[in-house]
């Protein structure tokens, strides 16, 4: 096909059919180009399953177009032409279909974006780079809510987001009389519960093909391949979703935080990873979750929390990473330089809540958010990791994980190494929290209710250890200060103890 009037370049995270790209072409006149390039499975070490779900779910999406009438040039990875990077396989595409102009819908990365920048004049042709639709804040109106404020709270850009959307909204106020309901959905879960689990799907001839294109080409990277089990197309995407708000989101609110050996999804929706690439809509789904709970079938509780994790946080940590980006990829508040421990990769160490994370990650290329931030990230935090490091680790290992909602997630919420721009203190922990929201430590070689000695749990020692480290810091943040005055309690020889017991834990790293 060539003299074609629009170029339309589709990302492997932009698999929606309203696409304001495609939704700016004609399938009788323009031509749509997908690739899957080395350059983007490979600037981190995506875990295997990513990117056989990415693959399988980019080939399913072309097959949709070119059933909706489109003509698409799609470029596999083993393709002889495929130049492995976006610049030149869009240069490729434009000498070979000569169109007037090119068009994309502007990149969800930093780096993505600024390649689209040189694009004009590298490609001789005039490129239209359009906004993003599939979210409900762009940012520019993000940008404008933050301006003058001292404080970027996501709380308050929520409420904002929920009188923007009338979701959750009784008139003006909040359904419950209440914007926010996370005080009720920290329940430990029990062992004995009946766990619903994510609607599987086997994989078809095409998802056949891109697992073995995975293995003989990404061999090296991180991450169990099989079992397979993820969604790759729409339909089975939008059941997928289904399926949780009937048989596990009653139960959400209530055990969101909760962690269990051996049950990795507990109550969880296990969706993001289709949400973030464009196979779901977050507008539409939380109208599915808000009809649930006005019909009776949802407390409010878990109604509200799913919906804060969409509306509110979703939206907010690009709405950050837009806002700082570039630079806020290197922030070090606490100037941590450890490197990132090797069990990271393997999961060999005796920590038991470490251990079942991390190979739980290697398994699923998922764990939910409390393991995330208060074992993995949490660990890392009181370690004195090197924040960069943890970031390209979170971004190389999870199926949902992209820059712009993980890097926030990381480098603000998890690693605190922003010094506060997002949340409102570290979120550090002993291992009594763990304890607390998880059954880990009963199968554990270290004591949680130990603090020092060789015996005892290390996040106990490393967490005091982390405040007195960072005393001055967070002697002025308001909720850390009594932490740092209940430490000024410890007699000095327990002081040195805890000391002591940090430096041999870290040293054996």
């Amino acid at each position: 096909m060539a003299n074609v009037r629009n170029l339309i370049l589709v990302l492997g995270d932009q698999l929606t059919p309203t696409l304001s790209s495609l939704a700016a072409g004609d399938p009788g006149q323009d031509i749509v180009l997908m690739a899957e390039l080395d350059d983007e499975a490979s600037y981190v070490r995506h875990h295997k399953k990513k990117l056989a779900f990415l693959f399988s779910a980019m080939r399913h999406f072309a097959l949709e177009l070119r059933a909706a009438g489109w003509t698409v040039d799609y470029v596999a990875l083993d393709a002889p032409n495929n130049h492995g990077n976006f610049t030149a396989q869009v240069a490729e595409a434009v000498k070979l279909h000569r169109p007037q102009r090119a068009i994309v819908t502007e990149a969800g990365e930093w780096r993505v974006a600024r390649m689209m920048d040189a694009w004009p004049a590298l490609l001789g042709v005039p490129v239209d780079v359009l906004a993003d639709g599939r979210f409900l804040c762009s940012p520019q109106e993000f940008s404008h809510w933050a301006s003058g404020r001292k404080q970027l709270r996501m709380e308050y850009f929520y409420r904002d987001m929920r009188r923007r959307t009338g979701l959750m909204m009784d008139g003006d106020q909040p359904a419950g009389g209440q914007w926010n309901f996370d005080a009720d959905n920290r329940k430990a879960a029990d062992a004995d519960l009946f766990m619903p689990q994510p609607r599987a799907c086997a994989p078809d001839t095409i998802t056949q093909d891109v697992l073995t294109l995975v293995a003989a080409r990404f061999d090296g990277h991180f991450g169990d391949l099989t079992p397979f089990w993820f969604a790759v197309t729409r339909a089975d995407a939008e059941a997928a979703f289904a399926a949780f708000v009937e048989t596990a989101l009653p139960r959400f609110g209530d055990y969101q935080d909760a962690m269990l050996c051996g049950q990795p999804f507990l109550y969880h929706a296990v969706v993001a990873q289709y949400l973030n690439c464009g196979l779901l809509d977050p507008l539409r789904m939380c109208k599915q979750v808000e009809a649930a709970w006005r019909a009776g079938a949802v407390p409010l509780n878990a109604a509200e929390g799913f919906i804060r994790q969409v509306i509110g946080w979703r939206e907010y940590v690009r709405g950050i990473y837009w806002l700082k980006m570039p630079g806020y990829e290197h922030s070090n508040h606490f100037q941590h330089r450890r490197p990132l421990p090797d069990f990271y990769w393997t999961a060999d160490t005796d920590m038991a809540c470490v251990k079942a994370v991390i190979t739980q990650t290697r398994e699923q290329a998922y764990a939910h958010h409390i393991q995330r931030l208060m074992v993995t990230g949490n660990f890392a935090l009181l370690a004195g990791i090197n924040p960069h490091e943890v970031h390209e680790w979170y971004l190389s290992v999870y199926a949902d994980a992209y820059e712009w909602v993980e890097l926030p997630n990381t480098v603000g919420m998890s690693q605190f190494a922003d010094g506060g721009l997002l949340a409102s203190k570290p979120y550090a922990a002993s291992g009594a929290y763990i304890k607390r929201m998880s059954n880990y430590c009963a199968a554990c070689r270290y004591d949680v209710k130990r603090r020092t000695g060789p015996r005892a749990c290390p996040f106990n020692a490393l967490y005091w250890d982390f405040i007195a480290r960072n005393r001055e810091s967070l002697a002025g943040n308001p909720r850390m200060a009594q932490m740092v005055r209940t430490l000024d309690k410890f007699p000095a020889e327990e002081q040195q103890r805890i000391a002591d017991s940090a430096t041999a834990f870290l040293d054996s790293l």
